[in-house]
């Protein structure tokens, strides 16, 4: 009977990822994310022909790519704050980091834990200070999308700082009883975590839009006139109706208003109390409400007329915005249209 190792369940798993991403979103700039997908596909198997086949060869192969993950992981989500298309200057990290494993496996192998340990550590604190600046701080993220985006950094993060565990409890392993649980700590941490962050780059990487390359670096309106710029915005907003774009983001926004994305969050965060996702999709509650009194139309065409590609992101914002479902916020409507 063919024997089928988990791991290899787990590459299945994140080949399927990376199609539903590769098809769902074509644009360049999510180039990181399909490779981040793909390092955690060859990781899965590279697992499972050891662990499952016991190819002992692979041993050398499985700390260079454990070395890669770290950046990689950090650079895919760094695309989403970052006007710049992810080239070969902004991943420089990855192949510096599997150069470093190389040498130390060849010349010092006691430290290649250490350092692997270390890496992670790193990037894991790196992604988590890329979270704290919230939504707001993924310039590139769809303004739809930006909250499940920055969740998606969140979970990538914790799944690094949970194989830093793994990688300590193996160590203690090794120490303890020469390593006697590794294949299962390992097989176990891993798969796991190559899903999380596979799930998360796929989560990323749908809401990520084109960068503008002709951004404006002039110096716009004094940061203490934020009652203007937010009146220039909203007026933007309702006169050439933005937030009907799609894939419109915090970049995207700040352009249209020749101010720089900073201020536009500023403002909009001091004058509104609410960052700029929620602010954009408050007006596209409100036109879809004014769609939605339209008897020919469906619930689904008010959504993506006003601006939102996904349902589950609409009912949550619709529901935040007006306390009901579409559904019921329309009888209720109607019902008070008839009295």
């Amino acid at each position: 009977m063919l024997f089928v190792p988990l791991p290899f369940v787990n590459a299945l798993l994140l080949a399927l990822v990376f199609v539903m991403l590769r098809r769902s979103n074509d644009h360049a700039t999510t180039r990181a994310f399909l490779l981040l997908i793909a390092l955690c596909c060859l990781q899965s198997i590279v697992l499972g022909l050891r662990w499952g086949y016991q190819l002992d060869a692979l041993r050398f192969v499985q700390p260079i790519l454990a070395a890669v993950l770290p950046p990689l992981t950090y650079e895919s989500f760094r695309s989403l704050r970052d006007r710049l298309k992810p080239g070969a200057m902004r991943l420089a990290s990855v192949p510096l980091a599997a150069f470093v494993a190389v040498c130390l496996l060849l010349f010092a192998p006691q430290f290649i834990d250490s350092f692997l340990l270390f890496l992670v550590l790193a990037y894991a604190l790196a992604l988590a200070i890329l979270a704290r600046t919230g939504p707001d701080g993924l310039e590139l993220a769809r303004l739809d999308s930006a909250a499940l985006a920055n969740r998606a950094v969140w979970w990538a993060a914790a799944c690094l700082l949970a194989s830093a565990g793994f990688d300590l409890l193996i160590l203690l392993d090794f120490e303890r009883s020469g390593g006697s649980n590794a294949a299962m700590l390992v097989s176990n941490a891993n798969i796991i975590g190559l899903l999380i962050i596979g799930l998360a780059a796929l989560a990323a990487g749908k809401t990520q839009t084109l960068p503008d390359e002709d951004v404006e670096k002039s110096t716009p309106a004094p940061t203490d006139a934020d009652a203007e710029i937010v009146s220039r915005i909203d007026t933007m907003m309702r006169e050439k109706r933005l937030y009907r774009d799609e894939n419109l983001n915090l970049s995207r926004l700040a352009r249209s208003a020749g101010l720089r994305s900073r201020q536009v969050s500023q403002a909009i965060n001091r004058v509104r109390g609410k960052n700029v996702s929620r602010y954009v999709n408050d007006f596209r509650i409100n036109e879809v409400c004014r769609l939605l009194r339209q008897d020919n139309l469906t619930v689904t065409e008010a959504m993506f007329r006003s601006g939102f590609s996904t349902k589950s992101n609409f009912n949550r914002e619709f529901l935040r915005a007006t306390g009901m479902t579409p559904d019921a916020w329309r009888k209720s409507d109607d019902w008070h249209k008839r009295n």
